[in-house]
């Protein structure tokens, strides 16, 4: 049983809960989204595979999930972006944002999400059971593509993608 970090709006641990429970009672809990470019400043993107509980088959960022309690959050990315994707590579924290969306059936995310960012211009290793697709993509294809296909997204990574922007992390210049 998969359990995820309970927060408050300061991220203060406030407990623990089963990872499907706090989805259906949409409690505040601690995640954590990886973003890498490559040499040419591309995102690597990856297409969430068929079989993952919510959001099957939408392009979102390198990696995201929760960290373990007692897992620090650095240790979970790292651990994560291994497994999804076969990559090890250094990853900075960037910044953190909250954010609360309902996925449908039943299902909310409230994430205090920590985002990490890194550099990768090799091929990954996908997971095929968390994986379905990968790409590299230029943020200017990015914002193009959001804004004519959004359906083909995940909702936290619509919020990470304007956040990237407005902070300065993605040089974007869309007409």
């Amino acid at each position: 049983m998969e359990k995820v970090i309970l927060v408050d709006s300061n991220d203060n641990q406030i407990g623990t809960m089963e990872k499907m429970e706090a989805h259906y009672k949409g409690v505040l809990h601690r995640a954590f989204s990886v973003i890498l470019l490559n040499s040419k400043g591309e995102l690597l993107l990856q297409k969430r595979a068929a079989g993952k509980y919510h959001s099957a088959g939408l392009w979102t960022n390198t990696c995201c999930s929760h960290p373990r309690p007692g897992e620090d959050n650095i240790d979970a990315a790292k651990r994560r972006l291994q497994e999804e994707m076969g990559i090890d590579c250094d990853l900075t924290e960037a910044f953190s944002f909250t954010y609360k969306a309902d996925l449908g059936e039943g299902l909310f995310e409230h994430e205090f999400d920590h985002v990490f960012t890194g550099s990768f211009s090799g091929k990954p290793d996908i997971n095929p059971e968390e994986v379905a697709d990968w790409l590299y993509m230029a943020p200017e294809m990015i914002a193009l593509d959001l804004k004519e296909h959004p359906e083909e997204y995940t909702y936290w990574f619509k919020i990470l993608y304007e956040e990237l922007c407005a902070r300065g992390y993605l040089d974007v210049a869309v007409s």
